[in-house]
């Protein structure tokens, strides 16, 4: 009986296997590339290349012709010779939208933002999420504050409901001392940024916490092609510099390189921000000859500042200070981050292949703040501390089954996670000049784990796709009180299941459509976990999509989204005053439209047009507005590219008017701001200069509606706080290849 068992196995597998054509596609740096599209040209038969190049391909045959396609790279048509370990190169090549087929696109996001990295390389931080379409951020904390991140209606904060990574390594901090899910994210040097991964919605099975609006993934560079050295420098003492280099010899089947960057500056205010940051970054990988690959990664980060916060639009009015002065300039923090990463990829079976990755980081966070400045205490201030000492540990894995059956394709996902964050000394205190504490409203130790598993399958029946996911996650929330008499552990635990279902319907080869539905989440911190003793703290998103992706022709590429949010009863931990807010029901919804235009080889057009309509839904109307919320923005660029070695663009992005408050008393005031760069390239020296703010105009950069009083007023004022955008701003640019 078993010998008949081995036999029937034996012969299902060779019966499943018959005629596979199998290989890897590797870049010319032997570099392995994934997603790309491999067909059949006898058989129409297809398929794309896994994390590590491998690709087997069904019904083929030797003397077929195979057509290898790869946005960036030159296609290849090559004849099969052998059926097993053929190595496939592919050259680079500059992007052509006229080569984009959307039907063989795995994953579309991540060509989008391959064509806007091509045209538009990111040099600073605050250009990493501009990437994303749709997404907008706003700076004010004298440069080392994670930025305000806008998507979809939300204010997200510094990150509650975007999942952000990088290489598999989550940036969110949980019960953050300043805000759940605060995404700091200037230890991400940006030259060494490869792939940006975003999602809108929360489809994605592989996505958990604070995937509410959305989610963005970086990936960093495997390898460098040159060593450079860049130096910037430009208005308000700004000076920035980085350096890449190659760390074994170019002809190793290794790679390793380090990236060095450091910046200063003191900003265009009256008070200088007295900012550094200092970037270390060190990545190699090891390829094994079995297939595998190993990959580990290194960083530290760390940043100082001073600021100048958010002024009372009637301080400027009154000519008590300018737009660029400070009512407590005695505002600023410091911050650091280190990290160490190992990924593993391995090829499992033929079908089967493994990504898994560990990761330890440590961070370090002080912030001083006055947003209020006489309202509280009149003779001290309103100065507050928050401060964090935390280590994370965590682990992912991915398991991945590609299968090709007669009828359709599988493509199937699962995978666990661990994530453990260790937060100790996590406080909240009163103080004066950053020297004197004043009081201690919150000290306590906060511990928190979540563990997740997820599984997601893709059956590809030719035009129509269907894509079922659903993800599992628990929690478990500690909170160790320091200000209590006796010691006493708080904890509480909680589980949450969430279903995704996304259809996909190709018309034609440039045609095709989608609907995608799911439920989202993002956690609470746990002082609030704890405090509401687990009701109602893992509020779920319900997501809704009904989009495109469209080429009506061969160099323009269309694509537009109908979408819907409803937001459960959350409890948010406000951390500037260490208390409690439920914000109660709410509704979104809206039409996201993003074009990418090749007029030319060398001319490209872009533009992202967000509207979105965002309500509370338990309020009287006229008093159901969610502060801070956009209407509607616009992105879009003109750019030229390897014109006689001449490159740049210019762009422009908009805000509408938008409520601050809830009753729309208080506007959040819009801007149109243009940016522009223009470099020129000879030999291995490559001159730039960058313009922000070109028009000078007048512009808010970060906007609240608070209560406030100054030194010598006799009642409050609640009003708009504003912090304001860099007036024109001009650096020049050196790099040096070598």
């Amino acid at each position: 009986m078993r010998n008949a068992f081995f036999l029937a196995t034996f012969l299902i597998s060779s019966l499943l296997h018959a005629q596979q054509f199998s290989g890897t596609v590797v870049s010319e740096f032997n570099q392995p590339l994934q997603d790309v599209y491999i067909e059949n040209q006898r058989t129409q038969e297809h398929t794309h290349s896994n994390e590590l190049g491998r690709f087997e391909l069904l019904n083929t045959k030797i003397g077929d012709t195979v057509m290898y396609r790869s946005l960036g790279y030159s296609t290849q048509l090559l004849k099969v010779e052998t059926m097993l370990d053929n190595k496939i190169v592919l050259k680079l090549k500059p992007v052509e939208l006229k080569e984009l087929v959307v039907a063989s696109q795995k994953n579309f996001t991540s060509t989008v933002s391959k064509i806007d990295l091509e045209i538009a390389p990111v040099t600073s931080s605050q250009e990493i999420l501009r990437k994303v379409p749709g997404l907008f951020i706003g700076q004010h904390a004298g440069g080392g504050k994670a930025e305000q991140i806008f998507l979809r209606g939300f204010d997200i904060d510094h990150g509650t409901d975007v999942a952000i990574d990088v290489d598999g390594m989550p940036v969110n901090m949980v019960s953050h001392a300043h805000g759940q899910g605060y995404s700091d994210l200037h230890f991400l040097i940006p030259e060494t940024i490869d792939v940006i991964d975003f999602g809108k919605g929360a489809y994605y099975a592989d996505k958990g916490d604070f995937n509410t609006a959305g989610y963005v993934s970086f990936k960093t560079k495997d390898y460098l092609q040159k060593n450079s050295l860049s130096l910037s420098l430009g208005q308000f003492n700004t000076l920035r510099t980085v350096g890449m280099f190659n760390l074994l010899d170019k002809k190793s089947t290794d790679n390793a390189y380090l990236a060095v960057e450091y910046l200063e500056s003191d900003g265009p205010f009256e008070s200088p921000q007295n900012f550094n940051r200092i970037n270390l970054f060190t990545k190699y990988i090891k390829n094994l000859a079995s297939g595998d690959r190993v990959e580990l990664t290194a960083s530290h980060f760390t940043s100082r500042w001073d600021a100048s916060g958010q002024i009372p639009q009637r301080a400027v009015d009154r000519g008590l200070i300018t737009r660029f002065g400070a009512i407590d300039d005695t505002e600023g923090g410091d911050t650091s981050r280190t990290n160490f990463n190992i990924s593993f990829q391995s090829i499992l079976s033929e079908n089967t292949t493994l990504t898994a990755n560990a990761f330890y980081s440590n961070y370090t966070f002080e912030l001083f703040s006055n947003f209020t400045f006489f309202l509280e205490d009149p003779i001290n201030g309103d100065q507050i501390k928050q401060r964090e000492n935390r280590d994370i540990y965590g682990i992912n894995t991915m398991f991945n089954y590609n299968q090709n059956f007669s009828n359709f394709d599988l493509d199937l996902s699962y995978g666990f996670s661990l994530r453990h964050d260790v937060n100790n000394d996590v406080e909240l205190s009163r103080t004066a000049n950053r020297k004197t504490t004043l009081e201690v409203l919150q000290l306590g130790d906060i511990n928190q784990t979540n563990t997740s598993a997820y599984v997601e399958a893709m059956l590809d029946f030719g035009k129509f796709k269907i894509q079922p996911g659903v993800r599992l996650d628990h929690f478990n929330f500690l909170y160790n009180d320091q200000l209590q008499e006796n010691y006493e552990t708080q904890s509480e635990i909680e589980t949450l299941l969430n279903p995704k279902l996304n259809l996909y319907y190709t018309i034609n080869n440039d045609f095709q459509v989608y609907a995608k539905s799911g439920l989202g989440f993002h956690s609470n911190d746990a002082r609030v976990v704890v405090a509401n003793q687990g009701e109602e703290i893992l509020p779920r998103s319900y997501n809704a999509d009904l989009g495109l992706t469209w080429k009506p022709a061969p160099r323009l590429l269309v694509e537009g989204a109908l979408w819907y949010l409803f937001l459960e009863q959350e409890f948010v931990y406000v951390g500037d005053a260490g208390i409690v807010e439920p914000s109660g029901k709410t509704r979104r919804y809206g039409i996201d439209l993003s074009a990418r235009y090749q007029l030319t080889d060398w001319l490209f057009l872009n533009a992202d047009a967000t509207y979105t309509k965002a309500r509370a839904i338990d309020e009287l109307d006229g008093e159901d507005f969610i502060p801070l919320a956009p209407d509607f923005t616009l992105v879009s660029g003109l750019y030229f590219k390897d014109i006689k070695n001449f490159s740049g663009g210019l762009q422009m992005r908009y805000i509408d008017d938008r409520p601050a408050n809830e009753d729309n008393t208080i506007i959040a005031e819009g801007y149109t701001v243009f940016d522009l760069n223009v470099s020129y390239e000879f030999n291995k020296l490559t001159l730039g200069v960058r313009v922000e703010n070109l028009f000078d105009i007048d512009w808010n950069e970060a906007q609240f509606a608070t209560e406030s009083r100054l030194r010598n007023e006799s009642t409050s004022t609640e009003e708009l706080h504003f912090t304001p955008g860099t007036p024109f701003y001009i650096r020049g640019i050196a790099t040096y290849t070598f």
